[in-house]
């Protein structure tokens, strides 16, 4: 049975109407990809995750890194193609959109210590390990044109360096940075940057786009010496791990193959090949490290195959696919 057979076959609805949309581009009016649409806004984990985030934005931000965060798994139901006209999703965005910065950033409760440079009292705030991720989410489920996302984009593009872009974090958060020279670039911060701006035409963008690229594929070329804010690229990151929460192989890749730029580069190629490497006999990819958050799901276990991720690996080859056409 070819894999993608598997896929569209797979107990989850999710990962049906994925494949039938992404891999097998069928029309959204075709009966097989509205039932198994329907079947996942019907199923109980992502009934489960739109109940929870309707009391946004959750528990005062203290780790970035956490999977439990409600602005990650915001961007994780956008990721399946859940928009603002299904059920519940209005409600969930209308309390996104109830806190944003003169810059047109979506900010959160947050608190930094003095000890870090904050003022250690719970503020509303933003930084740009967050700001991109919420305004993904935004963009994708119906607000990409919207004046305030689009103000919050421009906002983002101009903080660009000649190196990619910094740590940053809004006025109210003080003098706080991450752990890493003033100089230096965030990975994490431009590859969700790049992911948000991925949503828009690549030609308008221009040259902050390609300095993105760059900066992430300069960071595996010298995975050995650069470190950047201590993100490192060596065994935890090469780990096959799902949902995209933070900087790891395949959250790197998902990103870079929107970009025709980065998969002509032989340093994607590299990376891809990697991933590549570790499919079993029958094509599917299991899961070697997870988020203890996502546990009920199916890429939230590491010893079995994970249809959603190897859904994900195979989208990311069919990009490249379509880049050469």
């Amino acid at each position: 049975m070819e894999t993608w057979e598997v896929l569209s076959a797979s107990p989850d609805p999710w990962v049906r109407y994925r494949t039938f949309v992404d891999l097998l581009e069928y029309r959204e009016s075709q009966s097989a990809v509205s039932d198994a649409r329907a079947a996942m806004l019907s199923h109980p984990l992502v009934e489960a995750l739109i109940r929870e985030l309707k009391s946004w934005p959750g528990v005062v931000l203290s780790s970035h890194k956490s999977a439990g965060q409600h602005y990650h798994k915001l961007a994780f139901l956008a990721d399946l193609g859940l928009t603002r006209e299904d059920p519940g999703v209005q409600e969930i965005l209308n309390g996104v959109l109830s806190h944003s910065s003169e810059e047109g950033l979506i900010t959160l409760p947050m608190v930094i210590s003095t000890h870090h440079g904050g003022n250690g009292q719970e503020t509303w705030a933003w930084a740009l390990c967050d700001a991109p991720v919420s305004l993904y989410a935004l963009a994708k489920m119906g607000y990409k044109e919207d004046p305030l996302v689009i103000k919050g984009r421009d906002f983002l593009i101009g903080l660009i360096r000649e190196n990619g872009w910094p740590c940053k974090v809004s006025k109210e958060l003080g003098d706080f940075r991450g752990p890493g020279k003033k100089e230096d670039p965030c990975p994490y911060v431009n590859l969700i940057l790049l992911k948000f701006l991925s949503l828009y035409d690549q030609h308008l963008l221009g040259e902050p786009v390609k300095i993105g690229v760059e900066t992430l594929l300069d960071l595996w070329e010298n995975s050995l010496t650069k470190h950047p804010y201590i993100f490192y690229m060596g065994t935890d990151f090469r780990k096959l791990k799902a949902p995209f929460i933070w900087y790891d192989i395949l959250h790197v890749l998902e990103v870079l193959s929107r970009f025709e730029i980065a998969v002509q580069d032989p340093r994607f190629e590299e990376m891809l090949n990697i991933v590549l490497e570790k499919a079993d006999q029958d094509g599917l990819f299991t899961p070697e490290s997870v988020w203890q958050a996502w546990k009920g799901w199916d890429f939230g276990q590491k010893k079995t195959p994970s249809l959603w991720m190897t859904f994900i690996i195979y989208r990311i080859q069919k990009r490249l696919e379509s880049f050469q056409t």
